[in-house]
């Protein structure tokens, strides 16, 4: 597998990079509806349509994927922030507003970050809190640059009703969701 002239890849490595994203999006789905200790790498790979083996190519074991598939629920999540274009008291309305939309179109990745709180595996808790430590400086650097007053005391209650939220959803109890002044 070589690169083609111009940084191009080859059909093996597109489909390669392509089959990881196949894997990873199943595997936030089983993760998500087996919780981390009952899910199995042979249940992403039937969601898949792949051997077994072939996930051990990419990942070296079960731990390593669901870091891999939590990591990519937070890129999500610092996307969907990232592209927030709001000025001043807009600002966490219409973060709230992409966030809730977010549990919509992703809950299995609302509820992988759930999980991930409670296992106590080093290499996870080290990607939630690189994680959570990537939204919260975003969302400061957003809200100082807004020119919201205290951006670091808002940002913490923002995130601190977005851990409600993500609560809310793994109990299925939306009435915990918090409310918001309009």
């Amino acid at each position: 597998m070589t690169k083609l002239s111009g940084g191009a890849r080859t059909k093996d490595e597109a489909t390669s990079v392509n089959r990881r994203e196949q894997i990873l999006e199943a595997a936030v789905v089983v993760f998500a509806e087996h919780g981390y200790f009952k899910a199995t790498t042979a249940q992403v790979a039937e969601k898949v349509g792949i051997s077994q083996p072939y996930i051990f190519k990419l990942f070296k074991n079960k731990e390593e994927l669901f870091v891999a598939a939590l990591d990519r629920a937070f890129d999500r999540t610092i996307r969907t922030f990232t592209e927030v274009k709001a000025s001043g008291e807009e600002l966490l309305r219409e973060s709230i507003r992409v966030y809730e939309q977010m549990m919509e179109t992703h809950p299995s990745e609302i509820i992988l970050q759930v999980q991930a709180l409670g296992i106590r595996d080093e290499a996870i808790r080290r990607s939630m809190q690189t994680g959570m430590h990537r939204v919260t400086s975003l969302m400061e650097s957003k809200f100082t640059a807004a020119g919201i007053a205290h951006p670091e005391v808002e940002v913490s209650t923002f995130m601190a009703n977005g851990m409600l939220c993500h609560i809310a959803m793994a109990l299925e109890m939306p009435d915990l969701k918090p409310k918001h002044l309009e």
